[in-house]
């Protein structure tokens, strides 16, 4: 066997995204405990450090404010060129609205590669929206996606077009940065698209500083969301078509209802359903069902709220060998 050399650079500094999940200790991971025990020096937002002050006696602190993202970045960058170990820190997953992305634009802005001298880890962590669920129930055991409602980035219209977009597609929606002290009417825009869609009825969870000393829940519907005590610190949890609110609980139904009757304890198949297969109504079942309607592309895009030329490329494809060969594992 020959080895095989390369004349890659020893590595001197290191840069580590850490993600605090929702700040407790607890609810850290290890691995973010130790990165921070590994570093020499901690750069943050002040509210991030705080968060983590009975980790950090001895280190370098960098503290830098809400809106210097970069800062922190070039800071670590800089300190990462000297030898240093950096732990970057942000709130709930460093990947997510968190410090990675304004990172990697930056080193790659200064010709970093991950052949380079400098090493990257993400350490990851529970972001708000697993943390806020956690608090309320099962609010996202069905597709749900996130949005946030800051502007100071992202134009209002790509945010209003996504907003639309999730809202007639019937998610679970998880709003972050809904509402802050000068942006107080992006909360109250996203209500009106939404009721564009959804019942006013719908369920939605609102949850402040999830595992903090201050953390408050509040329970409400879409039509009163906007009414509700909304801030930086929150998230907003819009449920869909099916979640429902019970003895303090938010939750969104998996679907097992579409297939299975439940009775006391025991389980079994509705009428043209099989376990472990998809449903009647899924890709194959469906496809059959239009193919036999003799139903017009448009006659059935308005029916299932799909576009026209979809249904029509559906239908000039013709009958598939699409047999399921292999049950569907079901969560």
């Amino acid at each position: 066997m020959t080895d095989i050399q390369t004349n890659a650079p020893a590595k001197t500094g290191k840069i580590m995204l850490v993600g605090l999940g929702p700040g407790a200790v607890e609810h850290m991971t290890g691995r973010a405990r130790a990165a921070i025990a590994e570093a020499d020096t901690i750069i943050g937002y002040v509210t991030y450090v705080r968060l983590v002050a009975d980790l950090i006696d001895g280190k370098e602190v960098i503290k830098k404010s809400m809106t210097e993202e970069l800062d922190r970045a070039i800071e670590a960058l800089d300190r990462a060129k000297q030898g240093k170990k950096v732990a970057l820190i942000s709130s709930g997953d460093a990947g997510v609205y968190g410090m990675a992305g304004p990172t990697f634009e930056v080193l790659f802005q200064a010709g970093w590669t991950p052949e380079s001298d400098i090493e990257v880890e993400i350490v990851p962590g529970a972001s708000a929206l697993n943390t806020c669920a956690a608090l309320v129930g099962a609010p996202l055991t069905h597709d749900f996606c996130a949005i946030s409602l800051s502007d100071l980035l992202t134009p209002w219209p790509t945010i209003a077009r996504r907003l639309d977009a999730v809202a007639y597609a019937d998610f679970v929606v998880a709003l972050y940065n809904p509402k802050s002290g000068r942006r107080t009417r992006q909360i109250q825009e996203a209500q009106r698209i939404f009721l564009r869609h959804r019942d006013p009825k719908t369920p939605v969870a609102i949850v402040k500083s999830a595992f903090r000393p201050k953390q408050r829940l509040e329970f409400t519907t879409l039509e009163k969301m906007a009414e509700a005590d909304i801030g930086m610190l929150s998230t907003v949890l819009i449920g869909n078509s099916n979640t429902f609110i019970r003895d303090g609980l938010m939750v969104t139904p998996r679907g097992y209802a579409n297939k299975y009757d439940v009775a006391e304890g025991e389980r079994s198949t509705k009428g043209g359903e099989q376990a472990g297969r998809s449903l009647s109504t899924g890709l194959n079942g469906w496809l059959e069902a239009i193919r036999d309607s003799g139903k017009s592309a448009a006659e059935l895009a308005v029916e299932y709220r799909l576009p026209e030329d979809y249904i029509a490329a559906a239908l000039a494809a013709g009958p598939e060998a699409a047999d399921e060969t292999e049950a569907e594992a079901e969560a």
